[in-house]
């Protein structure tokens, strides 16, 4: 129960928000996993896995090690392609009453607008995150989000097929954050989702031997938060469009941290592993701070850490 006159909706991208807080993609499946622990119309937003237009197997195992603070994971992007996911999926999350951001993802240009264009006139959809962490067949397996001249191009290639606000899910593993915010500005993003994971590796020193078959894998965690704190607050500051902030997010205060330094909205990820009522708790202790600190409104602190 929200307090009395306290305000936790925010807009991005002309979508309500009844409180600030979703889960990262890739995290809680597409909410079938963990309606029956949670309750999904509390939520801000229900972030799908990653789409593409044909299944996809993801990744031999194993896929996933713990580390410290954190874990890498090199699933693959597995999912089942967009005709599964259309019936099956969005026809599961179309009875509650929460927004739908559909993660795409792709290895090509045309991949990527085949999954926009079936997704652009469905009601069930309020908005898009596009991973632009895959990496472009055509460019020798360079992820899309590392390039800013690549980034512009795909985010403006996909804006022009979809009705749909557009949110690109940005890398951190680049030189500048900054500039490749800007890049997917200037392609016509609506908003931008930070951060992805970051890039790692671990060795299995008894069995001499990478403890990922694909060897590296995305760190994610309480481990990456300062990084990402640091990012969404430059990336916040480099660009007028909203920015989602995500990236090792336990509890209101971290959530808060991230809302402080930028961020319209947060994502919570890995952390929903760990304890299934994560994101309940994090909206709970929200609307508390709020309502302790005597902020009416959370759009009051929202980039208020200058």
């Amino acid at each position: 129960m929200i307090p009395e006159n306290i305000n936790t909706t925010v807009n991005i991208a002309g979508v309500s928000f009844k409180n600030p807080v979703m889960n990262a993609s890739g995290t809680f499946g597409s909410g079938m996993e963990y309606y029956e622990f949670v309750d999904l119309n509390r939520l801000g937003a229900v972030v799908t896995k990653g789409v593409a237009p044909e299944p996809w197997e993801g990744n031999p195992v194993p896929r996933i090690t713990e580390t410290p603070s954190g874990m890498l994971n090199a699933i693959g992007l597995q999912n089942p392609g967009i005709d599964v996911f259309t019936e099956r999926d969005l026809g599961f999350l179309s009875e509650f009453n929460t927004n739908v951001i559909v993660n795409v993802c792709g290895h090509s240009e045309d991949e990527y607008l085949q999954v926009v264009e079936r997704l652009s006139d469905d009601d069930r959809v309020n908005m898009l995150e596009i991973n632009v962490s895959c990496p472009n067949v055509k460019k020798g397996g360079i992820a899309f989000g590392t390039d800013p001249k690549e980034l512009q191009k795909i985010t403006a290639a996909v804006k022009r097929k979809s009705l749909k606000p557009i949110i690109m899910k940005l890398s951190p593993n680049v030189t500048s954050i900054a500039d490749m915010a800007k890049a997917a500005e200037a392609g016509g993003a609506d908003a931008v989702s930070l951060i992805n994971t970051l890039t790692g590796m671990k060795i299995d020193i008894f069995r001499r031997s990478f403890s990922l078959a694909n060897k590296t894998g995305g760190l994610s965690g309480p481990a990456i938060r300062p990084v990402a704190v640091r990012m969404v607050y430059e990336a916040s500051h480099a660009v007028g469009i909203p920015v989602i902030g995500m990236g090792g997010i336990t509890s209101a205060e971290d959530a808060i941290e991230f809302i402080m330094a930028g961020a319209s909205a947060v994502a919570v990820g890995m952390y929903n592993f760990h304890d299934p009522s994560a994101m309940i708790k994090i909206i709970d202790g929200i609307e508390d701070f709020l309502s302790e600190n005597h902020i009416a409104d959370i759009n009051e602190i929202i980039g208020c850490v200058k």
